[in-house]
């Protein structure tokens, strides 16, 4: 006969880990995202939480009043989040080199509702998120988003996240740093040829000034624009990959700053 018991302090770990794992899905842009219904978001998380107790170290949390508890609820309601957010981030900058491609060629003007944020986004902004996605199934890169969090317990455990507001803030700068480059480098090849096309409409303008260039600019420039975004989509997963390892580090500097050493 089996014999399980689940006592009032194994409840209250277990409480925990559903805490973190669902503030993750909550911000995680491909585990959660206001497209899933809330219900399947509370059943994976809680799925999880099931499949992870027990399997992850833990040491029954010491406080003395339901604010005590509190507190721990919002510490691991903080890894969660930080976790998610810099998957987030890293997702963000697909949707930043679009944003760049849709200024030069001309299609700013132009934006769709991205179901993933629920916010305006770009078309081409858009477009390199919904590709990052489907690189991210195609890699397997989700489930080593779902490892990181497995192994935030065993990193950070229970009730053991310390605010290190210096490692934070030094990890936000160097990622900002590789947001800029990884998106520039996404939408170089369109800027360069834009920027040319730019120079020879200008010059052109000057030598006919009796031509309207600013509609034929226009049409040019979508031309040309997607014409090159064609040609350099072959691009797209050396890109994916910069992300991708982008996303490692982001994910690991921040488990690492909240660690008690």
């Amino acid at each position: 006969m089996i014999d399980y018991t689940f006592s009032y302090g194994d409840l209250e770990v277990y409480l925990l880990i559903v805490v973190r794992i669902l503030t993750f899905i909550y911000v995680c842009p491909f585990y959660g995202g206001t497209q899933t219904p809330n219900i399947v978001k509370i059943g994976y998380g809680l799925l999880i939480s099931v499949l992870l107790y027990g399997a992850v170290p833990f040491y029954p949390p010491e406080y003395n009043t339901i604010a005590g508890y509190t507190v721990i609820v919002l510490k691991e309601a903080m890894v969660g989040l930080l976790i998610g957010f810099s998957v987030t981030l890293c997702e963000q900058i697909a949707a930043f080199a679009g944003t760049v491609v849709d200024m030069q060629i001309g299609l700013s003007m132009v934006s769709i509702m991205d179901p993933a944020t629920n916010q305006q986004i770009t078309i081409t902004g858009s477009l390199y998120s919904q590709y990052l996605t489907v690189a991210l199934i195609i890699t397997g890169m989700y489930q080593y988003i779902l490892t990181a969090l497995v192994d935030s317990f065993t990193l950070v455990p229970i009730n053991g996240a310390v605010i290190n507001p210096d490692k934070m803030l030094l990890v936000m700068l160097n990622f900002l740093k590789e947001y800029i480059v990884i998106g520039f480098r996404i939408c170089l090849p369109i800027f360069i040829i834009t920027f040319v096309t730019n120079v020879v409409l200008g010059v052109l303008a000057k030598v006919s000034p009796q031509m309207n260039m600013f509609s034929v600019g226009i049409q040019i420039k979508i031309i040309v624009g997607l014409v090159i975004m064609f040609i350099t989509v072959t691009m797209l997963s050396d890109a994916s990959n910069f992300i991708f390892i982008n996303m490692k580090e982001m994910i690991r500097e921040f488990v690492y700053s909240m660690q008690s050493s």
